[in-house]
């Protein structure tokens, strides 16, 4: 097993940057070839003011139209700046004015939330010990406001939260989770999840917060889909228990599309434990984040 530099070599020091997006119009996080996506734009920003190219490690891979209000990314940035025509005499990085220019650079459905230097040990993939998510609902075919529809997915059945919250509680733990996840070669579908709970806003709109230590390629929106299916009487409580136990893909259909989903937190340990950490989730999930 290769443990990933837990702190930048040469000199180069790191950065743990929170950022927020409207992943409408992106394909996911991670760069791809020929289509717009969050992690391109970002270390193009770095980069610029860097004046070098600048890469990045995230804490969660958000799919395509996914967004995020609480992503945690780290960046290893040279020990100082390279020669500045308007600042000749700096020797060290001004971390107020990179924030602030890093913003001025990104689109505007990128923002930087904040940017300092990291602890010792920060990995912002391995070192998080675990992400949190919204989905939000609009069900019983309620009309969803223009401003307020790229984060919410709409269902034209009407939901029962209380049917929806003792399915959802059946699947806290550890377990197997191979029926909520896309398959992905050599990746572990072993997850702990720690929180699935449902409740209603002030808009009257179904709120699903679930965390976990990690979650595999669409398994929140695999839960989401089999929750759904016991709120409106599809499949009785005990079905998603044997969805579960069962380690058989669910139905795409029951898929949820992105726009309703959000990444709003990642946590860590205290910063002497950051190291300890880091070794015990690559020893869970091997190379999959």
């Amino acid at each position: 097993m290769t443990i990933p530099a837990l702190n930048p070599e040469g000199g180069y020091r790191r950065l743990r940057i929170d950022i927020a997006y409207d992943g409408t119009r992106y394909a996911g996080w991670a760069i791809q070839p020929d289509f717009p996506t969050v992690q391109a734009e970002v270390e193009a920003a770095l980069s610029r003011i860097a004046r070098t190219h600048i890469g990045t490690v995230v804490a969660g891979r958000t799919d395509a139209g996914v967004h995020a209000s609480g992503q945690v990314i780290h960046a290893d940035i040279p020990p100082k700046p390279k020669f500045n025509r308007y600042h000749p005499l700096q020797r060290e990085w001004d971390l107020p004015n990179f924030h602030y220019r890093l913003n001025q650079i990104l689109p505007e459905d990128i923002r930087i939330l904040k940017l300092d230097f990291a602890p010792e040990n920060f990995h912002a993939r391995f070192g998080a010990s675990a992400r949190h998510y919204q989905y939000r609902i609009a069900d019983n075919n309620v009309i969803v406001p223009p401003l307020k529809r790229l984060n919410v997915a709409t269902w034209y059945r009407p939901l029962d939260p209380d049917l929806m919250n003792e399915a959802s509680a059946q699947l806290l733990g550890e377990h197997d989770f191979a029926a909520f996840c896309k398959f992905r070669r050599a990746a572990t579908t072993i997850r702990t999840l720690t929180q699935f709970e449902w409740s209603r806003d002030e808009d009257g709109y179904l709120i699903a917060d679930l965390a976990a230590d990690a979650f595999c390629y669409n398994m929140v929106r695999n839960l989401v889909g089999a929750a759904v299916c016991v709120g409106e009487s599809r499949f009785p409580v005990e079905w998603i228990v044997k969805v579960l136990a069962g380690k058989a893909r669910v139905s795409d259909s029951y898929v949820f599309p992105p726009r309703g989903l959000t990444l709003t937190r990642v946590d860590f340990p205290p910063t002497g434990q950051l190291a300890t950490q880091v070794v015990r989730a690559m020893a869970r999930r091997g190379e999959e984040g």
